[in-house]
């Protein structure tokens, strides 16, 4: 499965140093008229969906990625920004990169590298506790069974049928981080599988936040 994607990279003269949620609300805020870049509806509501343009901030750096309509929305409106105003910061966008794509999504044949360039959070309270509960091994079995559910679950939300067994291998390690003010395990490294997945695509919870974004290894 092919799918269409823009990447729009920001560059400012000083490193953003707030939080990927931040740049969600100013584009949803600047431009209220596009669902896809706030995930409201117009009564409020959120949408409880896999999400078709993601904020990331990598390095100082703020990446947005849009995938199929929300490449496309995307494009429209990646010149009309001059200024990114984050909460009490302001920051003027110096260069931008727009880089569309054709990227494959979905089993390979051959074996895939991976790795998170923001760390994955995996866990949720439940498995969690099992998570804690475990002895190495199985932990990373655990962690395995978890990132093909992810995989699964984003390619049932953009419409891809899975024929094939995905299998993964990893290596990774815990670390500390934040979402929504709360202390969480994240976890860093990467992956091998049987998958491809686009350049900076978010797996995992939290992902509108910012975290779980994957690069293919040796990618620039």
């Amino acid at each position: 499965m092919n799918l269409q994607t823009l990447t729009l990279i920001l560059k400012t003269k000083n490193p953003v140093t707030e939080g990927p949620e931040k740049l969600r609300g100013f584009f949803g805020n600047r431009f209220r008229e596009y669902p896809i870049l706030h995930q409201h509806a117009e009564n409020g509501t959120n949408f409880y969906q896999y999400p078709k343009v993601q904020y990331k901030i990598i390095e100082g750096t703020p990446v947005i990625l849009g995938i199929e309509e929300g490449a496309e929305i995307l494009k429209d409106i990646s010149w009309e920004i001059e200024e990114l105003i984050l909460g009490k910061a302001t920051y003027r966008i110096e260069e931008r990169q727009i880089i569309e794509r054709t990227q494959e999504f979905g089993c390979s044949d051959k074996p895939q590298q991976y790795m998170f360039v923001v760390p994955w959070i995996a866990l949720n309270e439940k498995n969690y506790e099992s998570y804690l509960q475990s002895d190495p091994k199985n932990r990373v079995t655990l962690l395995h069974r978890i990132l093909v559910g992810n995989l699964l679950s984003i390619s049932k939300s953009l419409g891809y049928v899975v024929l094939g067994q995905i299998k993964v291998k990893t290596k990774l390690s815990p670390v500390k981080v934040i979402s929504k003010g709360i202390p969480l395990i994240g976890f860093e490294g990467g992956f091998q599988t049987n998958f491809m997945i686009p350049e900076y695509l978010g797996i995992g919870k939290s992902v509108s936040r910012g975290f779980g974004v994957a690069r293919k290894c040796n990618s620039q």
